[in-house]
């Protein structure tokens, strides 16, 4: 009784991890997956602790969370991960209101953006 699970969208040999609402503009936020994109597992985790970028801890939770997510939940080895995606994307944007001369207002729009990060293992 009851839903049949769902089918998995990632391949056998990879593990996501999503992180939604990040206070940051997702241009900001693509400089960071763009400094991780391609390289193996510990080097990321390595240059993202010594980015000064904001954006870099939250890029390094998320990345912790893929590989953790690979050994517990696919048996993958970690030692051969790699960062196969690193997606940013648009999320929800706060609309606020400053008050301006003469009674009027000037928008202020904060943004906010979504990571997915895709790990894959080498083949040996």
């Amino acid at each position: 009784m009851g839903q049949a699970a769902n089918k998995r969208r990632e391949a056998p040999n990879e593990a996501k991890a999503m992180t939604k609402y990040l206070a940051s503009s997702p241009r900001k936020l693509n400089l960071v997956a763009q400094m991780i994109r391609g390289k193996t597992a510990g080097k990321a985790l390595i240059d993202l602790d010594f980015c000064e970028r904001r954006m870099a801890r939250e890029v390094k939770k998320t990345l912790q969370a893929a590989v953790a997510n690979a050994e517990n939940n696919h048996n993958l080895d970690v030692d051969r991960l790699y960062i196969a995606e690193a997606v940013v994307g648009k999320s929800v944007m706060m609309r606020r209101f400053r008050a301006r001369a003469r009674g009027r207002v000037g928008p202020v729009e904060k943004f906010f953006s979504r990571i997915t990060i895709i790990v894959r293992e080498r083949e040996a």
